[in-house]
């Protein structure tokens, strides 16, 4: 990759049908691009889907991927929200190995961060934390220490900031 590579986000409306996922990812797959997350899920219009991509590459490799994913029937609109106002998130739950005096603290912590906490066990605590990609990879550094056992995370969701939805993209060709 040159030198503008970054990570970027994608969000791309399509039909909701068997296989869609795969044909996208595996469109991704044949340039050598890795993604960074997939996220998919219904959207406002029923029938459709709402994919949201973050994959890492320049300016004219991510234009050239949306030109490929125009090219798949089921793909409605495609929108690279990395040069415009949008609201990104992440949703991380991660178990750690807690003990009875380490709660607290711990407790605190998530609250800093604005995290909840959404299940404590005789030796476990499951925490929840919502926010950038960045945000949650600083929450993680910090409670590193205390053990944890399993992470599990949803991938980045995004949305433009603007009254346009991603249905008013680029239209196909």
């Amino acid at each position: 990759m040159n030198g503008d590579a970054r990570v970027r986000t994608l969000t791309a409306l399509v039909a909701d049908h068997p296989g869609v996922l795969t044909r996208v990812a595996s469109l991704f797959r044949r340039r050598n691009f890795n993604i960074n997350s997939l996220t998919v899920g219904h959207s406002e219009q029923p029938g459709y889907s709402r994919m949201t991509i973050a994959v890492e590459g320049s300016e004219d490799q991510i234009q050239q991927c949306e030109k490929q994913l125009y090219k798949l029937v089921e793909v409605v609109t495609v929108r690279d929200l990395s040069e415009i106002a949008s609201v990104e998130r992440e949703l991380a739950m991660i178990k750690l190995r807690v003990k009875p005096s380490a709660r607290a603290e711990l407790a605190e912590i998530a609250n800093i961060f604005r995290g909840d906490i959404v299940d404590v066990g005789r030796e476990t605590m499951i925490l929840q934390m919502t926010g950038t990609t960045a945000k949650v990879d600083r929450f993680l550094e910090v409670i590193g220490d205390y053990g944890i056992v399993e992470i599990s995370r949803t991938g980045v969701i995004a949305m433009s900031r603007d009254q346009a939805s991603s249905r008013d993209g680029r239209a196909r060709d």
